[in-house]
C-alpha cells in the first residue's frame, strides 16, 4: 500500500495495484480499476515513485523469503501446507471421504 493525502489533508492508503490511471491537471488524480477517482496533493511523479518503491520493497522482501523445496526439490513458497497435512484431507490429495476429483480439461 502507498499513503496518499487528500486536499482536505486526510492521508489514506491505495493499492497501486488497483491503480488503472493517474491525471494531472492541474490536480493529480488516481482513477482506480472500479472507476473510483482520488484527487492527492501528491504530484504524478511522487505518486508514481510511491509504487516504484512499493514494488521494490516487495520484489526485496520476496528475494529475502527463505527458500524451501518439497520432497521432489521443487521450489516452494511454504503459504499453502502440502495436501497431507491440511485438516479433513488424506495424505495424496483425496479429499474427506478419501476419493480422489479427477481433473478434467477446460471447454474451449
Amino acid at each position: 500500500m502507498i499513503v496518499v493525502t487528500r486536499l482536505n489533508e486526510s492521508r489514506f492508503a491505495v493499492n497501486p495495484d488497483l491503480i488503472e490511471r493517474i491525471h494531472a491537471s492541474p490536480d493529480t488524480t488516481l482513477v482506480m480499476v472500479d472507476g473510483a477517482r482520488y484527487i492527492v496533493t501528491e504530484t504524478m511523479e511522487e505518486v508514481i515513485e510511491m509504487i516504484a518503491g512499493y514494488r521494490a520493497y516487495v520484489l526485496n522482501l520476496a528475494r529475502e523469503m527463505p527458500a524451501a523445496v518439497d520432497r521432489h526439490g521443487h521450489p516452494q513458497l511454504g503459504l499453502v501446507p502440502p495436501a497431507g497435512e491440511q485438516p479433513g484431507l488424506q495424505p495424496g490429495g483425496a479429499g474427506p471421504a478419501g476419493k480422489t476429483v479427477p481433473l478434467r480439461p477446460r471447454n474451449k
